[in-house]
């Protein structure tokens, strides 16, 4: 099937012929339309012969290098007008710093990521040189920009040290002049790194492939670089919309690959919103690895989207527009708009563009650019559909076919085949009315399709209306929220799952405290986690072990704990500038939600503003707010007055949550390492309010997973790292003696007192319950400690055997309980030495006491916990540490740096 887009362009150029439903102009010279004012264009056209016919990017590489790539300016848009190459301007620029060979600075180069600026008299686009023999470095992207009106060509960053500390790609100019684009170089993230007392690089994408690279914004000369998106994968392609919000594709790839889905945010990083596409990827029939990426903006706000794939990435496509206002997936309007029945996705062009069949009657298109001046025009690439008459048997190869159009009747017809495409640069007009009649709409070759040449991206240099300047999240008077580098998280109700109440007895009963008391009340705390940048073995090398049973949710650190009002409400403060997730808990620190599989992020003084939850498997809208239904907790019934039956000192305005009556009389709640409750909402005067507790950190006995500093004080740098052998495996070989006031010993509860393979005589013994908790390395898995490996996965039952520790062999039955015995590939039995026959024996499976899903799923160990036997043994501190640290994923390490090098 797509074979089409894997050919290498070769064959002869065919007359042209009707393939789409509208006429095809000749490729004669033409005149300007006398009503339509034709603008000047540049276009990035690539050799196929230089990228061996195969010029695809790879949309989880934006860094890729595929040379063959030249910058073309034409004149006008008309198939006669100059052209002017701007490739080798551009690549002496490149070389100018360096001592290059005149065969060294021939050699092809690459080229993408074009676009214009509001006024038309300006490009901006990435380039890469290529890697020349002696180069220290491998080169990076490059952003470069070239303005028509003084003819000049400068690379935007002028500095080469800062020019290549990372790869820049997808510039696009801001309405003031400033440039948004994608970069590897990860400034933000590497200067929290420092924070942190790491040392700084660029965190690799989740798949742990190639750096994320992630929104920047900049200066025109290339000062103040500013990282503006946090995402742990690629954030690609932004595009400025009418209203001033930055739309891109973003790789929402947390704990497994989710597609390119299209997020929304300020220039300044605020209001990060995902709009389009989380459950659209199979949209287009026969592709059900739906990707959208290369997006534009039509003059009436549209968003038009190329269509590609992980899974096989397409040479040739087709676009479809959407309208994002009303649309949060293919059939899915905005809570709004019920009315719509979708699909969202329109094509832009042809109906006929097929990506089920081996031939597409419509041909492919591989780049498009909406004019803004009012015609309604659309410059594209775009290949025919073509057809080769079968060479007889025994033909040479190269043997000159005739063309063949692809009409139904040839593409039926096996003496025909697909040939091979040939991409021009065309004008597409739609149809319009006037006195005389409807004109059909028409396809204009601007440029005539040639082999091995293909026109990869097209722009404009037109004048288009400037965007609007969007309302920022960040309050700019907040100066404490600024100084202290954190923003405000607030969540109206985590009962608010897709609109619906989940809450106990209903949202009323559940926040009155004389209705249902804390303990009733199933989420108590909201624990806040993020992710942990994982470097390349450049900058620490350590084996994949490290991970720990999966490495689905790789590295995690948690930053702390807030209470969960009676309502469901939180407001609190969240360190800025990092990706992060959030868990709902109960009041043992468990979590009692799913696991939050997107990334949220804050900028400094920002507030976000959070409807409720949403169930995994939901397709309704989530995290746009204009999308939601609205929340079931409508907040606060009166102003001045508490809410019912609840301590008067806290009196709310009408419609305050219950977190946002503190934060008004309090100040915003701020995080803490601890699990702390204390009952204030009770009033004392009508009931007693619930018992208060505290799980500290400080009560452990073994090793904290804060450092010295947050322990004193916690503050929006600090972090629970949490590392199986410095701070769980500990816990099971603490001393744990109980004495009498003689100092006798009455019993010894140190855990591996009991679950170890001897006693305290050094007699060999089954460890209790087939579960040993020691600290030496594992003998199924040396790259574990033991106790890791005996908690985490299944393992065999053991019994003592002449004297040594063997598995337990127990006979294999069969359906109906008899002995099964060993046979050969002809089903006949195979004797012993004596003639008997070879009973067969399997072991005994022993469950994981522990998962990675959570504390939730690892029934076996904290029902243990809570057994008559063991109740007690373990300090509440020391069950919410290891209910924590299988709540984040179980890792072995969490911290990169503290992993063995490998």
């Amino acid at each position: 099937m797509k074979n089409i887009r894997r050919f290498a362009a070769l064959g002869i150029i065919s007359s042209f012929v009707v393939a789409c439903g509208g006429s095809i102009v000749p490729t004669e010279e033409q005149e300007p339309d006398p009503v339509v004012i034709d603008v000047p264009l540049a276009f990035i056209q690539r050799d196929l012969t230089v990228s061996e016919g195969e010029p695809l990017r790879d949309l989880t590489m934006p860094a890729e290098f595929i040379p063959g790539a030249s910058l073309i300016l034409k004149a006008r848009a008309n198939a006669s007008a100059q052209e002017t190459d701007l490739t080798p301007r551009l690549v002496e620029l490149m070389f100018e710093n360096q001592d290059v060979s005149p065969e060294e600075a021939a050699l092809p180069i690459d080229i993408k990521d074009l676009e214009s600026d509001y006024t038309g008299e300006r490009i901006v686009f990435s380039a890469r040189a290529p890697e020349l023999d002696g180069m220290d470095d491998v080169p990076t992207w490059n952003i470069y920009e070239y303005d028509r009106t003084v003819d000049e060509l400068r690379r935007v960053i002028a500095s080469d040290i800062v020019a290549e500390a990372g790869d820049d790609t997808g510039p696009v100019y801001l309405s003031d002049g400033r440039i948004i684009f994608s970069s590897t170089r990860q400034r933000g993230n590497q200067a929290r790194l420092l924070d942190e007392g790491k040392p700084q690089y660029a965190g690799l994408e989740e798949g742990l492939d190639v750096p994320a690279s992630v929104l920047h914004i900049m200066d025109n000369d290339g000062a103040n670089i500013a990282q503006i998106s946090f995402n742990q994968s690629h954030d690609l392609d932004p595009i400025v919309l009418p209203n001033g919000k930055i739309l891109f594709s973003r790789w929402d790839q947390v704990a497994g690959n989710k597609g390119l889905n299209l997020y929304q945010i300020n220039a300044d990083g605020s209001d990060l919103t995902l709009m389009y596409g989380r459950h659209s990827h199979d949209s287009v029939d026969g592709l059900d690895d739906t990707q959208f990426s290369k997006a534009s903006v039509t003059p009436d706000g549209d968003v038009l989207l190329g269509i590609d794939s992980f899974s096989e990435p397409l040479f040739g496509t087709t676009y479809v527009s959407i309208d994002i206002d009303s649309y949060v997936d293919n059939m899915r309007p905005i809570d709004s708009q019920q009315g719509l029945s979708g699909p969202a996705q329109q094509n832009v062009l042809f109906d006929t563009i097929n990506f089920v069949d081996d031939i597409s009657a419509g041909g492919f298109i591989n780049a498009l650019y909406p004019l803004w001046d009012g015609s309604g025009r659309i410059l594209f690439s775009w290949s025919q559909c073509r057809l080769f008459a079968v060479l007889p048997e025994g033909a040479p190869e190269d043997t000159q076919r005739t063309i063949a159009p692809c009409s139904a009747e040839n593409i039926e017809n096996p003496e025909f085949e697909l040939a091979p495409p040939v991409y021009g640069l065309w004008m597409f007009t739609p149809a319009t009315s006037d006195e005389d009649g409807a004109a059909e709409e028409t396809q204009l070759p601007l440029s005539i399709p040639q082999s091995d040449l293909v026109v990869s991206e097209v722009v404009a240099m037109e004048s288009r209306p400037f965007p609007s300047n969007p309302e920022s999240t960040i309050d700019r008077s907040e100066s404490g929220l600024l100084d202290r580098g954190v923003g405000i998280l607030s969540i109206q109700s985590v009962y608010d799952v897709d609109g619906v109440d989940t809450s106990p007895f209903g949202l009323a009963n559940t926040r009155d405290p004389s209705q249902t008391s804390a303990l009733q009340r199933p989420a108590r705390f909201l624990r806040v986690v993020k992710s942990v940048s994982i470097p390349d073995e450049d900058v620490r090398d350590f084996d994949n072990s490290a991970f720990g049973r999966s490495r689905n949710q790789l590295m995690r650190e948690i930053v702390g704990y807030t209470p969960i009002q009676p309502d469901g409400s939180v407001e609190v403060e969240v360190p800025a500038n990092v990706p992060f997730t959030i868990e709902v808990t109960d009041a043992n620190g468990h979590r009692i939600s799913a696991r939050h599989n997107n990334w949220l992020q804050l900028m400094p003084g920002e507030q976000k503003n959070c409807i409720g939850c949403h169930t995994a498997n939901s397709e309704a809208p989530h995290g746009r707010l204009d999308a939601q239904p609205a929340s079931i907790n409508s907040g606060a019934p009166n102003t001045g007055v508490p809410f019912p039956n609840t301590n008067p000192a806290l009196f709310a305005d009408i419609g305050e949550t219950m977190a946002q009556t503190l934060s008004r009389i309090n100040g915003v709640a701020q995080l803490g390492p601890n699990i702390v409750f204390e009952d204030i909402w009770t009033n004392p005067d009508a009931q007693t309010p619930s018992e208060s507790f505290t799980y500290a950190y400080a009560d452990l006995l073994t090793p904290l997973p804060i450092n010295s500093a947050c322990a004193l004080g916690w503050s929006a740098l600090c972090r629970s790292v949490i590392n199986y052998p410095e701070h769980i495996a500990p816990i099971f070989e603490l001393p744990r003696v109980v004495l009498d006031e003689m100092g006798n010993e009455l019993a010894n509860n140190t855990c591996v007192a009991c679950h170890s393979p001897a006693d305290s005589e050094g007699t060999l013994r089954v460890p209790l319950g087939q579960l040993e908790l020691t600290s030496g390395p594992s003998s199924d898995n040396p790259d574990f400690i033991t106790s890791y490996r005996e908690l985490m996965f299944n393992d065999s039952a053991q019994e003592i055997v002449e004297g040594a520790l063997l598995d337990t062999l127990v006979p294999v039955l069969d359906q109906n309980g008899n002995q099964v015995f060993a046979t050969d590939e002809e089903g006949e039995l195979i004797l012993d030495a004596e003639g008997n026959p070879i009973p067969l024996t399997q072991t005994v499976n022993v469950p994981a006491s522990m998962r990675v899903n959570g504390a939730q799923s690892s029934t076996r160990f904290f029902d243990a916990m809570n057994s008559p036997t063991h109740q007690g043994i373990l300090s509440p501190a020391e069950l919410r540490l290891i209910a924590e640290w299988l709540d984040i994923g179980g890792q072995y390490y969490n911290n990169p740096f503290d992993a063995p090098e490998d």
